[in-house]
């Protein structure tokens, strides 16, 4: 058995019987013995001695971190990027909104103003309505009066009336109210004489009127009739007979 010299600690296994001597290139070699080691590169065969060592494990290679003012710029031109973008969209949207509350305000006062167009009319129409009802009763108010006071204006009444009449109608007959007929005798007397007009006394007629009669037509020239044409030019309805 062959003797060989060993590290401190370290202790070599004598091969079997009969088996050849081991080649010292062949050795499995402990990791315990290997010292610095590197992987071989070519650079090394050239003699390039600054190469670095490379270990066994390659590592992943970082990325290059941006120098502190690269990154203050990118940051502060981000941050206008945002603002600009920011400031136009808000302007967009303050215009939009704009657009929109004027379109939304016009339509109200449209609306608004043709309501109060409406109401207008309509009050003015009311305005009208009433004032006319009113003058037809001072009106009313003051024909009677008159009646009362100058009776006497029945004979300009039948004088109208029988100017009315065409100067072709025979057979003329005025008809008054039994209290009108003298005052109409003496007040249309020429009248009466020149179209051979009878005057009669009719109990149905009211005071203040009379009604002509021809053989080619009846003028009605009663307080009624001669009332209902008057307040018709006024638009209102108003009977003479309605009360006060």
């Amino acid at each position: 058995m062959n003797t060989s010299k060993t590290k401190a600690g370290v202790r070599n296994v004598p091969a079997p019987e009969g088996a050849k001597p081991a080649s010292p290139y062949a050795r499995f070699i402990p990791r315990e013995e290997l010292g610095a080691f590197a992987s071989w590169t070519p650079g090394t065969l050239s003699g390039d001695a600054g190469a670095a060592p490379q270990s066994g494990v390659r590592k992943k290679a970082e990325p290059e971190k941006p120098a502190e003012p690269e990154l203050s710029a990118q940051l502060h031109a981000a941050r206008q990027a945002g603002y600009q973008d920011g400031y136009r969209d808000g302007l967009a949207a303050l215009e939009q909104f704009k657009q929109s509350f004027a379109a939304q305000m016009t339509a109200q006062l449209g609306q608004l103003t043709q309501s109060y167009g409406h109401e207008l009319d309509a009050l003015q129409q009311d305005m009208a309505r009433a004032l006319a009802v009113s003058a037809t009763h001072l009106a009313r108010q003051i024909v009677r009066s008159e009646l009362a006071s100058r009776p006497d204006l029945v004979a300009t009444v039948a004088q109208e009336a029988l100017d009315t009449l065409l100067m072709s109608a025979r057979q003329v007959t005025v008809r008054v109210h039994p209290d009108d007929q003298p005052l109409v005798a003496q007040g249309a007397s020429e009248v009466l004489a020149a179209r051979g007009a009878r005057l009669v006394a009719d109990a149905s007629i009211a005071r203040g009127g009379c009604l002509v009669e021809s053989d080619i037509g009846v003028v009605d020239a009663s307080i009624a009739a001669r009332w209902k044409r008057a307040v018709a030019a006024l638009g209102c309805e108003e009977a003479w007979e309605a009360s006060e």
